[in-house]
């Protein structure tokens, strides 16, 4: 089983290194890893997909809680989140392919950064499924680099049915 865990840690040198290394001095692996200050710069949060059961779990948060330099370890796989990955694909666009690449693009809401005569770079940010999707659909075109950042996640704000805006979108409709 995949589990999203969200640390906030203080924002010092070496606490990355620290964390990793726990990971991966207890054999386990970090499947995906995130990491950027918040909004207080002491502090960062780190976002991670690792696999396993329960007691895998429980084992990374209870390590995680004992190094000093974290501050909290949240399980947000447990609860209603939104997530997201960024990135960014170079794709050989020769022999008139960049009209279909670019509509290919556009239904998939990703943009094209970068254009050269026989290459584009594109950037598509969404959930992991739609992000693999469009990997997919852009093979046959010839993927010539991808890089992609570790997986962001937050928690789903708590809404009581009379603070619901009307004007905003349907957040099942966000990703296609």
């Amino acid at each position: 089983m995949r589990h999203v865990l969200s640390a906030l840690v203080q924002n010092v040198p070496g606490v990355l290194a620290h964390v990793a290394g726990m990971f991966a001095s207890r054999g386990y692996n970090i499947d995906s890893l995130a990491v950027g200050e918040t909004e207080d710069p002491h502090l960062s949060r780190m976002t991670f997909v690792v696999v396993g059961d329960n007691n895998v779990l429980a084992q990374v948060r209870k390590q995680l809680e004992k190094i000093v330099t974290v501050v909290r370890v949240d399980d947000i796989s447990a609860q209603e989140f939104v997530e997201r990955d960024l990135m960014l694909l170079k794709v050989n666009a020769a022999n008139g392919k960049r009209s279909e690449i670019r509509e290919l693009c556009q239904i998939f809401r990703g943009r094209l950064v970068d254009i050269s005569p026989d290459q584009v770079i594109i950037e598509i940010s969404g959930q992991e499924k739609k992000v693999m999707a469009f990997v997919e659909l852009m093979r046959p075109f010839g993927i010539l680099e991808l890089v992609r950042t570790g997986r962001i996640a937050m928690v789903r704000g708590v809404q009581s049915p009379e603070d619901t805006d009307s004007s905003l979108p349907d957040p099942s409709d966000t990703e296609k």
